[in-house]
């Protein structure tokens, strides 16, 4: 049978909720499950039990996949707020920020353990396979992040390097999510790889919507205040492109607001955002996002199940490419 995304919301929560770290010191744990307890949209491990629900609707194995790639993506969530100086999370204080920061890495780094001890707990005959993705994927995920970090030092990003860096910094770990259900339902290595294809564009058009609304969204949709990539010159694929875009009097002003140290956020947001909208990004960004959807699509059309089993994936794809927050 084929379940539905709120099926799986409800499923992933209830585990979630349930899942509590009976250890000592409550100092190392607490924040842990302080960070599990903030929610989010929960989009990987759900992609995890909806790649595996293509073949079956036995999720014993892919639950704890999908509980070892939540919280691998909530440590690598802890531990950026902490290296992003970043004093909230979904509302909430974050972890440095309501312990200290000798908290957050080494609650960080039990998550961590914790994520490999859950993804371990499947069967013997995958659990080569599944250490493997999940070790290759979780390096790639530091790698993003330390190019991420590389860029704001950099004036001379390009937008391949940009978009190198979102594939390892957050597509990668969609992919992987997709594959581990794959992998738990023992389908074919082409069914497993067109899923993780199909995650890797998703990931990258995911992304870029984010650089997108950050800019563009709607306030109270989007559940921040706007620009907040513009006020920290964040090298985000539409400021690479209105650098790339522009004429030599917009790359003067480009360049003279991101080197400012001291400026009025509102007036910042508006020069920069007037610049993109005169090279119109929007739409550039927008065709962007497009072409990864488009080719994610694709990918998940070669995936070999039957079309109707494919469609809570195809709804899914479909509702964060037109998401407003």
């Amino acid at each position: 049978m084929t379940h539905s995304f709120n099926y799986f919301v409800d499923k992933i929560d209830k585990v979630i909720t349930s899942t509590k770290f009976d250890q000592e010191p409550d100092t190392l744990f607490e924040p842990i499950e302080y960070i599990l307890s903030l929610g989010g949209k929960r989009v990987r491990p759900i992609l995890t039990l909806m790649a595996q629900n293509l073949y079956t609707d036995n999720f014993d194995e892919a639950i704890k996949c999908a509980m070892g790639i939540e919280v691998f993506h909530n440590f690598t969530l802890l531990h950026d707020d902490l290296m992003d100086k970043s004093d909230m999370r979904r509302g909430k204080p974050t972890v440095h920020k309501k312990w200290d920061a000798n908290t957050a890495i080494l609650s960080g780094d039990a998550m961590l353990i914790e994520a490999y001890k859950y993804v371990s707990g499947v069967s013997v005959d995958i659990l080569p396979e599944v250490l493997s993705l999940f070790s290759k994927t979780a390096m790639e995920v530091c790698i993003g992040q330390q190019h991420d970090m590389d860029f704001e030092k950099r004036t001379d990003v390009s937008v391949d390097e940009y978009l190198e860096m979102i594939r390892l910094k957050t597509a990668v770990l969609i992919g992987c999510s997709l594959k581990m259900g794959a992998i738990t339902a023992r389908t074919s290595s082409d069914d497993g790889d067109n899923l993780y294809r199909f995650g890797i564009n998703l990931g990258l058009a995911f992304q870029l919507k984010d650089d997108l609304l950050d800019v563009y969204g709607d306030t109270s949709k989007f559940g921040k205040k706007i620009g907040g990539d513009i006020i920290n010159n964040k090298k985000t694929y539409l400021l690479i492109k209105a650098f790339e875009e522009s004429n030599e009097a917009q790359k003067k002003e480009l360049s003279e607001w991101t080197q400012k140290t001291e400026f009025d956020n509102n007036e910042k947001i508006s020069a920069v955002k007037s610049i993109y909208d005169k090279l119109n990004i929007h739409s550039i960004t927008d065709e962007l996002i497009k072409k990864y959807y488009l080719a994610a699509l694709e990918s998940l059309n070669r995936v070999g199940v039957d079309e109707d089993k494919k469609q809570e994936l195809s709804k899914l794809a479909h509702t964060l490419m037109h998401r407003e927050h």
